[in-house]
C-alpha cells in the first residue's frame, strides 16, 4: 500500500447541493473514494443541506448522477442508507441542538441576541477603525441565567462558539504541516442559526465524530476556519481526524482562482468545469477521472495513464501537492483520447451510438461495428463521432462544388481525374484498400498529380466531407455501388462547372 495510512479509513464527501457539480467536487469525492477502497475502509456520502434557502433538490440529484457516471460509489449515503442515517444534515437538527446545548453547559458556547442591524453597525465601526470584522462579544458577557431566561421568553437568538481570547491553537494539515493561529484572531462564529439549524462548523464536526470519520479530505476553502473546527472538536474532548486540505483550481490561464463566473465564459467557448456538461460534450468518465486525479496528485514524473483501478492501487496521500492546479483543457483532450483508444471496439460502438442517434442518424449496428475502428484513432470525444462518420449512415451526400476541385487544379482537370477514376473503379470487382489504392495512386502519377490531390476529390465525392477516415477503408464500408453512384454524381457536378 503506497500511502502512510495502513488501517481501514472512514472518509466522507459532504457537499452542499446549492448549484451544479463541478470538477472540484469531483476531485474531492474521487480522492476520498480512492483512499477508502485502497485501505478496505468506507466512503460515506453526506449531504450538507442546512442552508435551506440555497438548497436545491435538483442539484443533489445531479451530484449523485455525476458521481455514478464517474464510477464513484459509496458505502453509506442518503440514497442507500447506513448505520448512521439520516445522511441529510437537515434531518439531524435535534442531534446538533443537543451538542450545542452541551457546549453551552461546558462554557464553550453562548446564546447571542444581537440583531442584524446592531451587527452591521459594529462592522461599520470596525471598518472605520480599520480593524478586522469580528463579533464584539457583547452577549458573551451575559450570565447563563439571563441568557436562558431570554431564550425561554422567545427572544430571537443564535448560538456562537466561545473562542478563547488568549493563547494560540496549533492544527496540523497533512499537506502543509502545523499551522499556528492566535486565538484572538478567530471570531466567535455562529454555530446554530436563529431557525435552529446548525451551521457547517458544528454540524460537520458532530457528524464526523458520530460517524467515525478518520480522515477529512476537503477543499482548501476550509483552511481559514480550520482552527475553529479544531477548537470545537477539542472542546468536546474528541479525537481529531487527520486533515487534508486540497489545492485550489486556477483558471486555464493560471492567473487567479477558478470561479463560477469564469465558467460562463468557458461554456461559450465549448468547455466546462461542470461534470454533466463534460458528459454531454462526449468526454469519457475514464478520461475525466484521469485528468482530475492528476490535478493535485502525481505518481511520478512520467506515468500519466490511469484507470480507476490503477488509481485505487497507486494513489498516495503523501504525494498530494498543495500548490494550485491550473485547469488545462488540452490535457483533458489528451487523456480522453488515450482512454478512447483503450476501449474495445464493442464498448466504443455502444458509447458513440447515442450521439449518432441524437444527431438524427438511423444506425445499423453491424455497420457501426465496422465504422468504429476507423473513428477510434481520430476522435477526441464521443460527440466527434457523428461529425466525422455521419456520412456512413446517410443515403446521399451533397459535397459543395468547390470541394470537388482538387488543390491547385482547375474544374476541368478535376473533372478529367474523376472521370478516369470512375472508369478504373467500375472495372474492379470490389472497392477496398487492397484493390483500389494502388490503381488510384498509379492514376495520380499518370495525370501528374500528387496522390493527395486525387484522393481529396474522391473523398469529397464519396463522403461529402473534406476530412474523413482513410479513404479506401471508408469506400469498403460504404459499398461499391454507393461509392460509384456518388462519384458519378460528382462527375455531373464538375461537368456543369466546366460548361
Amino acid at each position: 500500500m503506497p500511502n502512510s495510512f495502513k488501517k481501514p479509513v472512514r472518509v466522507r464527501f459532504a457537499p452542499s447541493p446549492t448549484g451544479r457539480t463541478h470538477l472540484g467536487s469531483g476531485r474531492t469525492a474521487l480522492y476520498n473514494y480512492l483512499i477508502a477502497r485502497q485501505t478496505g475502509g468506507q466512503f460515506i456520502l453526506r449531504i450538507e443541506d442546512t442552508d435551506r434557502k440555497r438548497y436545491n433538490a435538483e442539484s443533489e440529484q445531479e451530484l449523485i448522477d455525476s458521481l455514478h457516471w464517474l464510477g464513484i460509489e459509496w458505502d453509506e449515503g442518503p440514497d442507500i442508507g447506513g448505520p448512521h442515517a439520516p445522511y441529510h444534515q437537515s434531518k439531524r437538527k435535534e442531534i446538533y441542538q443537543q451538542h450545542a446545548t452541551q457546549l453551552i453547559e461546558m462554557g464553550h458556547a453562548y446564546y447571542c441576541f444581537c440583531t442584524p442591524e446592531r451587527l452591521a453597525r459594529v462592522r461599520q465601526e470596525q471598518q472605520k477603525r480599520k480593524e478586522a470584522s469580528q463579533y464584539d462579544g457583547t452577549c458573551r458577557l451575559l450570565s447563563k441565567d439571563e441568557a436562558a431566561q431570554r431564550v425561554s421568553s422567545g427572544e430571537s437568538h443564535v448560538i456562537r462558539f466561545k473562542t478563547p481570547t488568549d493563547g494560540t491553537i496549533t492544527v496540523r494539515d497533512h499537506l502543509r504541516g502545523e499551522i499556528t493561529v492566535e486565538n484572538k484572531n478567530i471570531d466567535d462564529y455562529i454555530i446554530v442559526k436563529s431557525d435552529g439549524l446548525a451551521l457547517y462548523h458544528l454540524a460537520a464536526m458532530v457528524d464526523d465524530h458520530l460517524m467515525g470519520i478518520t480522515h477529512v479530505i476537503r477543499g482548501s476553502e476550509w483552511l481559514p476556519t480550520f482552527p475553529l473546527h479544531a477548537h470545537i472538536i477539542r472542546a468536546f474532548g474528541w479525537q481529531e481526524p487527520d486533515w487534508i486540505h486540497l489545492s485550489v483550481f486556477l483558471k486555464p490561464s493560471g492567473k487567479g482562482k477558478m470561479s463560477k463566473r469564469d465558467s460562463a465564459q468557458l461554456i461559450k467557448d465549448g468547455k466546462s468545469i461542470f461534470l454533466t456538461d463534460l458528459r454531454s460534450l462526449g468526454y469519457l468518465p475514464e478520461g475525466v477521472l484521469n485528468w482530475t486525479a492528476l490535478m493535485g496528485w502525481s505518481l511520478d514524473d512520467h506515468t500519466e495513464f490511469f484507470t480507476l483501478d490503477d488509481l485505487v492501487n497507486k494513489f498516495d496521500l503523501d504525494r498530494l501537492n498543495p500548490s494550485p492546479a491550473a485547469i488545462n483543457f488540452s490535457k483533458l483532450d489528451h487523456f480522453n483520447g488515450l482512454h478512447m483508444r483503450s476501449l474495445s471496439i464493442t464498448d466504443l460502438a455502444e458509447r458513440i451510438k447515442p450521439y449518432f442517434l441524437e444527431a438524427g442518424y438511423e444506425v445499423n449496428d453491424d455497420k457501426l461495428l465496422k465504422v468504429t475502428p476507423l473513428l477510434q484513432p481520430r476522435i477526441i470525444t464521443l460527440e466527434d463521432a457523428p461529425e466525422m462518420g455521419g456520412f456512413f449512415f446517410e443515403e446521399e451526400v451533397h459535397p459543395g462544388p468547390e470541394s470537388l476541385v482538387g488543390k491547385k487544379m482547375t474544374p476541368a482537370e478535376s473533372a478529367e481525374a474523376v472521370q478516369r477514376a470512375f472508369q478504373i473503379l467500375t472495372e474492379l470487382p470490389e472497392v477496398n484498400h487492397e484493390t483500389a489504392e494502388e490503381p488510384m495512386r498509379a492514376l495520380a502519377e499518370e495525370l501528374g498529380l500528387k496522390a493527395g490531390q486525387l484522393f481529396g476529390i474522391l473523398r469529397a465525392a464519396v463522403t461529402g466531407r473534406t476530412v474523413s477516415p482513410p479513404l479506401f477503408e471508408t469506400m469498403e464500408i460504404i459499398g461499391r455501388e454507393t461509392v460509384l453512384e456518388r462519384i458519378r454524381k460528382a462527375q455531373e457536378t464538375l461537368a456543369e462547372m466546366v460548361d
